[in-house]
């Protein structure tokens, strides 16, 4: 009898195993509209970023240096904002995180140090960068046109924060899975040697996929400023856990060389809904932190074991 893979159904599982709990417990709280909008909202940051991070995590890396790129990114957009106009402004606050993944692009295929170690380390700089620029202090947006489109408004009754989510999901898919650079960064995690021998650049890959992590990461940071009506070193701070755990719920392999992104949307809608329920059973947020650590040990498990019997 053929086994079944676990890792290509955790995600779908998860996700209704979660609406469904959250619904029987919290009648008339949880399965409402204006809380389902809600949890769209709060979880489209990690969304975005946890796009990125199926790129870099399929190619075999990671990236842990997403929380200073977002803060950073927000801060410089709300700055420029101030100064220049919003195109302006977003497009500055999205080129931080590119170059900002470029270096960590660089200095992993440069001098061959692992990407944890790397991240690591710029995720120090990165934050100190943030924290510096303003001296701690936050900074306000007033552009109602930015905030609109880019945070706090609605195109009809759907928030432009989930439309966000949404096209930037379709393009990362599309790119996943329908260019030949989707297909090498498949290849250089499923196995890096025999991609190499097939003719595939490989530090090339892993380069873009770390400049992809770090484009989103920025457009995290951008929606920050927009939702929030301002920017501060803060945003993204404690993001990490939650984008690497979308990533691998939504089937993502830990190890490389298989996921999705549209599965990576599931997975940070588990999580949002997650938070969300815990929240509103009036649990702290120390017990949301247990929750979130004992779904990602289960969703790496999975992951790993899948790999394994491959």
């Amino acid at each position: 009898m053929k086994k079944i893979n676990l890792s290509k159904f955790i995600v779908y599982i998860s996700f209704f195993i979660v609406l469904i709990g959250f619904s029987i417990l919290l009648p008339g709280k949880f399965m409402t509209a204006s809380n389902l909008l809600n949890i769209l909202r709060q979880t489209a940051m990690i969304s975005v970023a946890a796009i990125g991070m199926t790129f870099a995590i399929t190619a075999g890396q990671i990236d842990l240096s997403t929380g200073g790129v977002t803060a950073t990114s927000s801060l410089l957009t709300a700055l420029m904002l101030q100064r220049a106009p919003m195109i302006v402004a977003v497009l500055v606050g999205l080129g931080v995180g590119i170059v900002f993944g470029a270096v960590n692009g660089i200095i992993l295929t440069k001098c061959r140090i692992p990407a944890f170690i790397v991240t690591l380390g710029t995720s120090s700089v990165y934050t100190g960068i943030a924290r510096a620029m303003t001296n701690l202090e936050a900074v306000s947006v007033t552009n109602n046109t930015f905030t609109h489109y880019f945070g706090s408004g609605n195109i009809g009754f759907i928030p432009t924060l989930f439309l966000w989510t949404i096209i930037l999901t379709l393009i990362g898919q599309y790119v996943y899975k329908k260019t030949s650079f989707g297909r090498a960064v498949l290849a250089v995690g499923g196995n890096e040697s025999s991609a190499r021998y097939s003719g595939i650049n490989t530090d090339r890959v892993k380069f873009w996929s770390m400049v992809i992590c770090g484009a989103a990461a920025a457009c995290a940071g951008i929606l920050y400023a927009g939702r929030m009506h301002g920017a501060r070193y803060t945003y993204g701070e404690n993001d990490s856990m939650n984008i690497i755990a979308a990533v691998v719920i939504g089937g993502t392999s830990f190890s490389g060389g298989k996921g999705t992104v549209f599965g990576t949307l599931l997975g940070s809608l588990v999580i949002g809904m997650l938070n969300n329920g815990l929240l509103l059973l009036g649990l702290s947020v120390n017990a949301q932190m247990v929750a979130r650590g004992l779904v990602i040990i289960l969703a790496v498990s999975l992951s790993l074991r899948e790999k394994k019997n491959d």
